[in-house]
Order: structure tokens, then sequence, then C-alpha cells
């Protein structure tokens, strides 16, 4: 039985929750509720484990804050023993338009400081990565306010679908492999 660590990038406490820089933890919150998996308190992270098509996701929002989130990555593949291969980060990427995901597997952190922790810790960027589009709408040296800031209302319609469909990448991911799967996805626009 195949095993994968499936991690949502985000900020614990209650002032980071709904905001684009936590969509990580929301992607994972979704595919735990689909699942009927629950998240417990363990060593540096949230974790729910659950059963998909025969394989085990195990599934975490790490506690270590966004700088430090390589650090519970690679303890969970260590204690699961989970090769690279089979380990997701879903993380928010402000060079996607917000109707895009992206599904890759490998490339730079583009300057996204969890996504920097995690190739530190694990000493390459071949691993694979599910980037959900956030867009770039914010005044010229408002880049960290636009990260950390909460959802227009108007948007939310779209990344409620783009949740959906995030958790449909991650199981097609889980049962059909990468290629398939970016090939299916990585051109698609979500819209309502």
């Amino acid at each position: 039985m195949g095993k994968f660590l499936i991690v949502g990038l985000g900020n614990v406490g209650s002032e980071y929750a709904a905001t684009r820089h936590n969509i990580g933890f929301d992607v994972a919150d979704y595919l735990a509720y689909k699942h009927a998996g629950n998240f417990k308190m363990e060593r540096h992270a949230l974790l729910a484990e659950m059963k998909y098509k025969g394989k085990i996701l195990i599934c975490i929002k790490p506690t270590t804050y966004m700088n430090l989130s390589g650090n519970a990555v690679k303890y969970w593949m260590d204690k699961e023993k989970i090769g690279i291969e089979n380990i997701l980060i879903v993380v928010d990427d402000l060079a996607l338009p917000l109707n895009r995901l992206r599904l890759r597997a490998s490339g730079s952190d583009a300057g996204h400081n969890g996504l920097k922790s995690v190739q530190e810790v694990l000493g390459t960027d071949a691993y694979p990565k599910l980037r959900f589009g956030i867009g770039n709408n914010f005044p010229k040296g408002m880049q960290v306010e636009f990260v950390l800031g909460k959802w227009q209302q108007e948007e939310l319609p779209l990344v409620r679908l783009k949740i959906k469909k995030s958790v449909e990448v991650i199981e097609s991911f889980v049962s059909t492999g990468i290629e398939r799967t970016m090939n299916q996805y990585n051109k698609l626009e979500i819209t309502l």
C-alpha cells in the first residue's frame, strides 16, 4: 500500500486564518473533511490520516510557522518512511492568476519562505508542489500586506471552487501519478 505525505503550508493562529498565505491549510482542511480525516496535534504539525483508493494519506499542517516548514516536512517524511516523490506541498503563489493551479515535480521556491525552508532542509528543489494562484492585484510595495491579507468577498466563490479542484488534483496525484495529473490540470482555467 502506497503512502503519501500531503503538506498544506500556512501559519498557525487565528490572525492568519482565511488569508491568501494560508491557502495550503484550507486545502488540507477540505481534503480531511472530504475523506473523514480528523486533525490532531502531533510533533511539528497538526496531522490527519486518511485512506484513498488503497493509499494512505498523511496530511499535515505544520505548526512551525511558514519559515520553518521544512522541519515538519522532513520529520514526517522520515517518521512515516515516505519517499520524496510521494510528498506534495500545497502553497500560495503570487505569480499565478487566481484562476490557475500548477502542479510541478520540481522547481525553485520562487521567493516563497515556506518552500525555501523545505528546499533547505531536504537539500533539493526536486519535490512535488501544487501552486495555488492568488494573483498579484496589489499596489507597489504592498506585497506582504496582500499575501497576509484576507480574500476579497468577490474572490471567495472562485477560491472555494479552487480548493475543491486542488483536492481533485491531490487525489489524481495519489491515484494516477504526477505526469497525468499535470497534463490534466496545469492548463485548466478555473472559472465559476
